[in-house]
Order: structure tokens, then sequence, then C-alpha cells
């Protein structure tokens, strides 16, 4: 409580801190703000072309009935993923950045990755609103959108939990800065985004692989979103408990060890 009361304090920093970063993101740059559109666009258009037309992927039907579009598919998961690679990496960037500010004057040293985090939610935001305009246009619509507020609530608790972790522990190691790329290269092809879980078989020599992707908390989060913009139903009442809880634990777990780390983070940054 005392941490979560330091953060309220330094509220006008932690907003002006989300300005710079947002200022700064695109500073001189000739086509500024679109790059918040192109970038996702050429991810979802490389990953279609490689899966959705080279190795010839079929996606299931669209809630509204009609035959599945790999593209919007892999898109329902892109932003999902977006979301949590960017403030988890942000994260460890942020805390490391602000060094040189953080040795001049006092203040939460989880500030920097909750303004990483105001920016990675509204890239997220963005992201989330084109592709409910696209689902709109392609008539596979329903009330599920609403959904996706929730799903960056909790996505985004679970990882600032990890993301300070990860942070506070680069500070002390700066080998974990890239351990963590590595991880996300794997992590990435662990959840099922540009694929569905239903490939994935049972088990393999006797170990249950389903099983041990479903419990990826970003297996989850995924499969959430592709329910409420693709399929249009509501999630499983147990995959998004697991997520939820899964999210406030490691959120927890996670600004319990920074707040411990963080007291002499100054000195070693």
């Amino acid at each position: 409580m005392t941490a979560a009361t330091e953060i309220w304090t330094y509220r006008n920093l932690i907003y002006n801190l989300a300005q710079r970063e947002l200022r700064a993101r695109y500073k001189k740059s000739l086509l500024g703000w679109l790059w918040s559109l192109i970038n996702p666009a050429a991810t979802l258009g490389i990953y279609t072309l490689v899966f959705g037309v080279f190795l010839a992927q079929q996606p299931p039907p669209m809630g509204n009935g009609r035959i599945g579009l790999f593209g919007m598919y892999l898109f329902c998961a892109l932003v999902v993923w977006n979301f949590f690679n960017g403030a988890v990496t942000g994260s460890i960037s942020a805390l490391q950045g602000s060094g040189g500010l953080l040795n001049k004057v006092y203040f939460p040293p989880a500030a920097p990755a909750i303004a990483n985090m105001l920016t990675v939610l509204l890239q997220a935001a963005i992201e989330g609103g084109i592709l409910a305009a696209i689902m709109v246009l392609l008539g596979n619509a329903s009330v599920t959108f609403l959904l996706f507020p929730v799903i960056l609530v909790f996505l985004g608790l679970f990882a600032l939990g990890l993301g300070l972790f990860l942070s506070v522990y680069n500070v002390l190691y700066r080998d974990v800065s890239y351990l963590v790329g590595i991880f996300m290269q794997l992590l990435f092809y662990a959840t099922p985004i540009i694929y569905s879980i239903d490939i994935i078989p049972a088990k393999v020599g006797g170990i249950p692989v389903r099983r041990l992707i479903e419990l990826n908390p970003l297996t989850q989060f995924v499969e959430w979103s592709r329910d409420a913009f693709y399929s249009l139903r509501w999630p499983s009442t147990a995959g998004m408990l697991y997520a939820m809880v899964a999210s406030v634990v490691v959120f927890l777990a996670g600004t319990a060890a920074f707040n411990v780390k963080a007291r002499n983070v100054a000195e070693e940054l």
C-alpha cells in the first residue's frame, strides 16, 4: 500500500514520462504516428504471406459463418502479443534508461515502467480499434468486442509484474536483457499465435504438450481475444479465471520482488 500511495503521489511525473516517450518515439520521422499503423500492418502482412499463403494455414470459420481469414485470425493474436512484448521489454529498457535522472532526483523506480505501460497501452488501443473496425466492415461484429478492455487490464497486470521483476534484475545482472530476448522468441512460438492450438497433439512422447501450452497464461489471453473478435463468443469461464488469477499473482509477486530489490537500484544504475 505504501508503494501504491507513492506511485499515486508521483502520478504527474509518470504522465510526463509517458508524454516524453510518446514525443520521442517518432521524433524526426516523416510519417510520424503513421508508423504505429505501418509496423503492425507490415508484421501482419509478412506472417499472412508466409503462413497463410506459402504454408497454407487454414483458420476456422469466422463467427458470422463466413470462411475464415488467416490475416484476421492472426491479427487477433498479434494485438495481444505486441502489447505483452512491448510492456515487458519496454519496462527493462525504461528502468535502465532512467539511471541518469534517478541519480539526480528521487522518484519511485517503478515510475518509468508504468509510464512505458501507458504508451504501450495506447498502441494496443489503436491496434484493437483497427481490428474492431475491420471486423465491422466484414460483418463480423458482436457485443463480445467489449471484452477487449478487460483483456488489456489483466494482461497489463501480468506484463507489468513480469516486466518489473525482470527490469530490476537486469540492473543487477545485465545478462537478463539478452536472456529475455531469447525467451521472448521461444514464448512467441510456444503461444498459439501463428497456429491454432487444435493442431497441437495431446501428447508427444508421453509429454502432454497441448496441456503445457494451455497452461501458458498468454495462450488464454490469445484465445480470449480470438473468441471476442473472431469467433464472436464468450471465452470459457475456466480460461478467463485462470488468466485473471495468474495475472494478479504475477503482478503482486513481481512488484513485491521489485520493491525489495529497488531500494538500492539508483546506486547500481
